[in-house]
């Protein structure tokens, strides 16, 4: 059985709240443009816009993500995170034949399964060459460096972190991740988000 992609679970919650993608457009800022690439080509350009329809639709940002969920503890075997995957943001690649594959942040869910959370931790790759847009949304993020050399740039702060730190940031400050050189980097990323 396929996954469920967020833009299927944004048309089905439209769908049962009665609520237009204009309507939409309207309560979480985003563009109609967007509301539908996201829903009819899966795009899905950073968590913001998932964060800001979450809240236009009154759900958690884990409702756009899950598949069915656990009332108990979700554990997250090593062998499966790369199975867990749940999106990639970023811009289509030029290369791709049918444009549908990504270059950008791969996110791997660790807790995909577990009722109610607040929280979404994950397993991110990321490209040495992936281009991201700065986005800021409510809540805080939690990034410890798992390998590789993370930039980050958080308002007009510019650092590199290196495997084994971490960094703590409230994510309504425009803030973006990429490869500080040409390597591949993997993080382990937590986004709290507030209800």
């Amino acid at each position: 059985m396929a996954a469920i992609t967020p833009g299927e679970h944004i048309a089905e919650l439209r769908e049962t709240y009665s609520i237009s993608r204009e309507t939409l457009s309207e309560r979480s800022g985003i563009s109609v443009d967007l509301i539908a690439k996201i829903e009819d080509e899966g795009l899905i350009p950073d968590l913001a816009p998932l964060i800001k329809i979450a809240r236009a639709l009154g759900v958690r940002l884990g409702t756009l993500l899950d598949d069915r969920e656990e009332l108990g503890p979700v554990i997250t075997r090593a062998g499966s995170i790369t199975a867990s995957e749940r999106f990639v943001t970023g811009l289509p690649q030029e290369s791709a034949p049918d444009k549908k594959e990504h270059q950008g942040l791969s996110f791997k869910s660790l807790a995909a399964d577990k009722n109610g959370r607040h929280m979404e931790p994950f397993i991110v790759d990321i490209e040495s060459n992936t281009h991201q847009e700065k986005s800021a949304h409510e809540g805080e993020e939690f990034i410890h460096v798992l390998e590789g050399n993370l930039a980050l740039e958080y308002g007009t702060v510019k650092d590199t972190l290196n495997a084994g730190d971490s960094v703590y940031y409230d994510s309504i400050v425009p803030h973006r991740v990429y490869s500080a050189d040409s390597n591949p980097v993997r993080i382990l990323a937590v986004i709290y988000t507030p209800v």
